[in-house]
């Protein structure tokens, strides 16, 4: 999938919202809520609903179970930022003039110290005139959008894309009735975590882990293995709490879910590495809301799976 999926899916529901027939018909279209949960820097090797049974993650296997499990999900750059431009734009890195990692800091003001003392400074790329973040087409549309906490697109964003971008966001803020779009993003298996949860609590034994042929098998290596595990069983306890958060509010029937990595996982080889380990990412989608406004759609992507 080198076209994101994520963009085709949305430009799909957006074109079929432009298709009004008449006004009776769009006031009786419910619009699907959208919620992105994304995983940070994950590869999809270490999930169960890919094959791996080290560790259970049991709702994301549920969400796996409901909805449809894509096997060929790829970043086109194997870093945040740059992919991150990608997903919020649905273009590529390249086109955007947000490919080189870091050439904007959020933050940070044009002119202000350079990056990590290496003398590069901070600047947004110029992106092509016209493009726009997606969610201000969703907001066009009555859609309350909203994302955190975390932003850092490459490039400097622009304000009409969210209704509000932060940690305390939440589709509980919207109007009453209103369609929303809601981004989690999840550090817990950030790369960061390896080390600084290194000394936290284990989920799984360092012993029983798998070690991917291209790493030696040390303890140290396995310790680390074991500390990603147990990073995605956290991730997996969060995950659930947005789940239990849309069936309580009773909005899980009528909502498009993604789960997905935003780029390859923590570890060398992995991110930053223009390998398979470092640009497949882990993509589930429960799809129940579209299956319903449009009969017969979910079909069509089963042969991704």
């Amino acid at each position: 999938m080198r076209v994101p999926t994520l963009f085709c899916l949305l430009a799909l529901l957006l074109s079929s919202c432009n298709q009004e027939t008449s006004k009776e018909t769009e006031q009786k279209k419910t619009l699907p809520n959208i919620i992105w949960l994304v995983a940070e820097d994950q590869s999809p090797h270490w999930f169960p609903m890919y094959g791996d049974s080290t560790i259970s993650l049991p709702n994301l296997e549920a969400l796996a179970k409901d909805g449809v499990v894509f096997y060929n999900a790829v970043a086109p750059v194997p870093v945040c930022a740059p992919a991150r431009s990608a997903l919020i734009t649905g273009m590529y890195p390249t086109t955007l003039g947000t490919h080189n990692m870091r050439t904007y800091a959020p933050g940070r003001r044009e002119g202000d110290r350079p990056y990590h003392g290496l003398g590069i400074p901070s600047y947004s790329p110029v992106v092509p005139e016209g493009i726009k973040m997606f969610p201000e087409y969703l907001r066009k549309k009555g859609y309350y959008t909203a994302n955190g906490p975390k932003e850092d697109y490459n490039f400097e964003k622009t304000d009409a894309a969210w209704d509000e971008s932060s940690s305390n966001r939440h589709w509980r803020k919207r109007k009453k009735g209103q369609p929303f779009f809601t981004v989690f993003n999840f550090s817990v298996c950030h790369e960061s975590q390896i080390w600084e949860r290194g000394k936290d609590s284990l989920f799984v034994d360092p012993a029983k882990v798998p070690v991917p042929p291209y790493f030696p098998d040390t303890e140290t290596v396995r310790h680390d293995l074991a500390v990603n595990y147990s990073n995605l069983k956290r991730l997996d306890g969060q995950i659930g709490e947005i789940i239990a958060d849309l069936k309580e509010d009773g909005l899980y029937e009528n909502s498009i879910i993604f789960f997905y990595g935003d780029h390859g996982g923590p570890f060398p080889r992995h991110k930053r590495a223009l390998y398979d380990t470092g640009v497949q990412v882990p993509l589930v989608i429960y799809l129940s809301a579209l299956s319903k406004n449009f009969e017969g759609l979910d079909q069509g992507y089963q042969g991704f799976g």
